[in-house]
């Protein structure tokens, strides 16, 4: 009986090892995944967008297209002040509250967009209180409404300034 006593005492300590190993073995590759991704991960990403753009541009034909410029400029972005329009439901008014936000081809359309302010928040105005609860309740409406805004500014804008619309923030209430 006193061997029997001592055999689960002895192997506590080495399951406790074992433990303890797996443990310390799971930290550093976790570790290790979290420098990759955080830290390495980025570097390497923006290497293979950069390749990707310029495979792109030699099959694109090089020289004196359209997306070349696009491809190699840095898009940004332009957010617009928020616009609360009331819509109507089938029953009865509801405000929208919606902000929207230009992705542009190049730095220097951020200028021609302050320039014409005034007259994209009219176009957006006008076409955001001819909708309905139910023309922008689903992804097909939303996207719909998204087009509709992109060429309402690219009519106001030289063509191809604004390459995407983007939705920031969509409240009906």
């Amino acid at each position: 009986m006193a061997a029997d006593e001592k055999a689960p005492v002895e192997g506590a300590p080495k399951d406790k090892k074992k433990l303890f190993i797996i443990i310390g073995a799971a930290a550093v590759v976790i570790i290790a995944l979290a420098v990759v991704f955080l830290g390495g991960g980025k570097k390497e990403k923006g290497k293979e967008g950069e390749a990707e753009a310029k495979v792109e541009q030699k099959a694109e034909g090089g020289h004196g297209g359209g997306k070349e410029g696009a491809a190699g400029a840095v898009a940004t972005a332009f957010a617009l002040e928020p616009f609360i329009v009331n819509i109507y439901d089938g029953q009865e008014l509801r405000y929208l509250r919606v902000k929207v936000e230009f992705e542009t081809a190049t730095p220097d359309a951020k200028t021609e967009i302050e320039s014409r302010q005034a007259p994209l928040r009219d176009a957006i105005l006008v076409l955001l209180t001819t909708k309905t609860l139910q023309d922008i309740q689903d992804l097909q409406g939303k996207n719909q409404l998204r087009d509709e805004i992109l060429v309402a500014a690219n009519k106001i804008l030289p063509p191809g300034k604004v390459t995407k619309v983007y939705f920031t923030d969509f409240v009906v209430q």
